[in-house]
């Protein structure tokens, strides 16, 4: 029980690499705060939970709105008095050569994996610097180190994001709040699923060739990324700070091979 008892809010929490990582810590003792933009899918989250004898709540929020973050971090605060852990996890992909981008797709984006992370954590801090204490984890993706086609506004928000990890943890260090982020490779989401068989004629030719990017030849799980998470949710990770946490499948260790 690696997290018993600790509050943890994880966003985008209602499917995929969220959904997972909510399952896990709750089964290692967490109260797990499900948000997500789909009050269905975050309902299912917080049952399966429940089911396995966990606890959870499901509040509905977009990470891009000021107001819905603000009075979701004040409706956990009164529910359970602190919050731990804040795991930024809410995103979306974009693809496309940068000059192909419309800017309402790219604007997009940005709101997201890059607002989406700067407002729960903005709301989030300040009950964290009070209490001296706090874990912070931040999605980025090895699409930060390394170039990737028609990618362009996906990997400039993941490319910020760690840059943003970095400068958090210098600023609240003296509060004992650590910041890290995790920068997975090409985990087999729904998502992922979906894009694949909606984007290219041939989906298995389009993973064999996915695969072929990673040293592990095989894609990776959500419940890779969970595991990451809950190393740097729990207080095994005491003394990592500002850290990448590459869950890429060698991606990265292969691009300088």
């Amino acid at each position: 029980m690696r997290l018993k008892d600790k509050v943890i809010l994880i966003t985008g929490s209602g499917s995929g690499i969220g959904k997972s990582t909510a399952l896990l810590f709750a089964s290692e003792g967490a109260k797990v705060v499900v948000n997500d933009l789909s009050e269905p899918n975050g309902t299912q989250t917080v049952q399966e939970i429940e089911a396995a004898g966990g606890e959870a709540i499901f509040i509905r929020a977009d990470v891009t709105n000021p107001a819905d973050v603000s009075a979701m971090v004040d409706a956990i605060i009164a529910e359970y008095g602190v919050i731990d852990v804040l795991f930024n996890n809410a995103g979306i992909s974009g693809v496309g050569v940068l000059h192909e981008i419309e800017p309402e797709a790219w604007d997009r984006v940005m709101n997201v994996n890059i607002r989406g992370v700067f407002l729960p954590s903005k709301y989030v801090i300040p009950h964290m610097m009070e209490r001296r204490k706090g874990s912070i984890i931040n999605m980025s993706s090895c699409i930060a180190e390394v170039g990737l086609a028609r990618r362009a506004s996906y990997a400039a928000t993941k490319g910020a994001v760690l840059a943003l990890t970095k400068s958090m943890q210098v600023d609240y260090a003296p509060y004992r709040i650590r910041v890290n982020a995790l920068l997975p490779g090409t985990i087999m989401t729904p998502f992922v699923e979906n894009y694949l068989k909606t984007s290219y004629d041939n989906p298995e030719e389009a993973i064999a060739g996915l695969k072929k990017r990673q040293l592990s030849e095989e894609l990776g799980l959500p419940e890779d990324v969970a595991k990451a998470a809950l190393f740097l949710a729990s207080d095994e990770s005491t003394f990592v700070m500002g850290a990448p946490l590459y869950v890429d499948g060698g991606v990265v260790s292969g691009k300088n091979a």
